[in-house]
């Protein structure tokens, strides 16, 4: 099975504007991402809508490609490389790593492709052991209810699910939670299908894209991680990830 990395990064965000290109240590936060992939995946390419981006990822080897400025999501900009793409290289995955996760792990990839070793497998996403109060309770921290077969049932901003006759406190002692991690993998035909797909009424309650493939019937393969996504959003998340770098 043949495998590609696909790193969406647009230079327009409203809370860090040319986030991709902001200097971590000595590269910028899309070159890490990028040479963190290349490390588990052999055909990386970056997709951006940004001359600056695509400049400087030629400018450090990088293979890149232009993609328009009006996508929705990073999935909408993954399936537009990846269609065009398709047409000189021949691929059956595409693993969509976020172009603002620095420090996004080998294993962690490598638990995407694991996935689809299960022929069922239709997307792939990874979620992590929620350990804190915190995070169980924290709306910006979607959680996720699997079955037996480790395939996502409900992804909620909510907490889920619900302890019956416990306080909160006591939650995580009676039910292991699972918090989502939003790097996702897909099989190319399925990719295309689901950016065709409409907004669902999931999607639009809670804000998660993810809803609306499940709400359509996709399967949505999940692989435990160990390891804490640590994502750049903003300049203040830069200087913590200085600091991380640096510990």
């Amino acid at each position: 099975m043949k495998f590609i990395g696909i790193i969406p990064a647009r230079y327009a965000s409203t809370r860090f504007p040319g986030k991709p290109l902001a200097q971590l240590a000595n590269k910028t936060i899309i070159q890490h991402v990028y040479e963190n992939t290349l490390s588990v995946i052999s055909d990386v390419w970056v997709a951006t809508d940004d001359t600056r981006i695509y400049d400087h990822v030629k400018s450090f080897g990088g293979n890149v490609i232009m993609t328009g400025k009006n996508h929705q999501s990073g999935t909408d900009r993954c399936a537009e490389a990846a269609k065009e793409l398709s047409q000189n290289i021949d691929f059956d995955v595409i693993v969509n790593i976020q172009g603002d996760e620095p420090f996004v792990r080998s294993e962690q990839i490598e638990s995407l492709k694991l996935c689809f070793e299960d022929k069922n497998t239709e997307i792939a996403t990874l979620i992590k052991k929620v350990e804190s109060d915190e995070v169980l309770f924290n709306p910006n921290r979607p959680k996720v209810v699997i079955d037996d077969n480790e395939y996502a049932l409900l992804f909620s901003r909510s907490t889920i699910p619900f302890i019956r006759g416990k306080e909160n406190a006591e939650w995580r002692k009676h039910h292991t939670f699972y918090s989502h991690l939003g790097m996702y993998a897909y099989r190319s035909e399925v990719l295309q299908e689901i950016t065709k797909l409409s907004t669902s009424k999931l999607e639009l309650a809670e804000s998660l894209e993810q809803l609306r493939w499940l709400e359509n019937g996709y399967k949505i393969k999940t692989a435990t991680t160990e390891f804490e996504s640590i994502g750049i959003d903003t300049p203040e998340d830069l200087e913590a990830a200085l600091k991380y770098i640096n510990h």
